[in-house]
């Protein structure tokens, strides 16, 4: 079920006020990410005004080069896993055919991973990094994309991977413009996974299969066992989504 609602945002057409950012570095990897401040506010839930905090978001989606690591085992050495001394609850089996399903990898958003998947994975980047990282919530993410501003913008095809320019896959991380507050692909390439108020999960911001009517900063899209069809698993897998290629997240860090 899609709940689409069209909401104001305005994009920096090429340069953005350089934002408050850190680096986040994967302990014993090179693997590295960027995150931004965004400064407090007021955003929306249920048609009233809420307070969001400021809080670091990240700039991009979280890529294959990052999610490997913790979902591949690629931090653990090969006698570890052999032994089996790891937590293998908490790290994901083997998707069936290839993760990234041939779009690319190095640099694109990881995906197919269900709510369950990233919320374990923050869990793990918590651990290996000594901050606090989570999903961000609905209300949160939307004042993110947003950007503080109440236009849409002019050009969808100028500021998101979407049905009309993205040939059905999605496309490296930071291509396209960032918002006003250093935030890339909040607008299509892939939906991202966002908490609700009762701890569900849902997508937003639409993808690169949606048409413009189905991307927008108030656009949804409830977890729904089409995701899944294809999974040949009794019961389904709890880790990805074997017809769920246009999700992925972003992670937010708590001071």
């Amino acid at each position: 079920m899609i709940a689409t609602f069209i909401i104001s945002a305005v994009y920096a057409s090429g340069a953005v006020n350089a934002p408050e950012t850190f680096e986040q570095k994967i302990p014993n990897s090179l693997a590295k990410f960027e995150m931004a401040r965004i400064p407090a506010g007021e955003g929306k839930q249920d048609g009233k005004s809420v307070p969001v905090k400021s809080l670091w978001i990240g700039r991009t989606e979280v890529t294959w080069d990052v999610y490997d690591i913790w979902a591949f085992r690629r931090d653990l050495d090969q006698d570890t896993v052999n032994r089996g001394h790891f937590d293998a609850n908490a790290r994901p089996s083997r998707p069936y055919g290839a993760a990234d399903r041939g779009f690319g990898h190095a640099g694109y958003p990881a995906l197919g991973m269900t709510a369950r998947s990233a919320d374990l994975f923050c869990k793990w980047l918590s651990e290996k990094t000594s901050k606090k990282y989570r999903l961000p919530t609905v209300v949160e993410w939307e004042y993110a994309a947003r950007a503080g501003t109440a236009a849409p913008p002019a050009k969808l095809g100028d500021v998101a991977w979407y049905w009309d320019n993205a040939d059905d896959k999605t496309w490296p991380v930071g291509k396209k413009p960032a918002n006003a507050w250093g935030l890339f692909d909040t607008l299509g390439n892939t939906a991202e996974w966002a908490k609700l108020p009762d701890g569900n999960a849902v997508v937003c911001g639409g993808s690169f299969i949606d048409k413009a009517p189905e991307v927008g900063f108030g656009a949804r899209k409830t977890p729904a066992p089409a995701w899944q069809q294809r999974d040949p698993q009794r019961p389904k897998s709890r880790w990805w989504l074997s017809d769920g290629p246009f999700v992925g997240f972003r992670v937010v860090c708590d001071d």
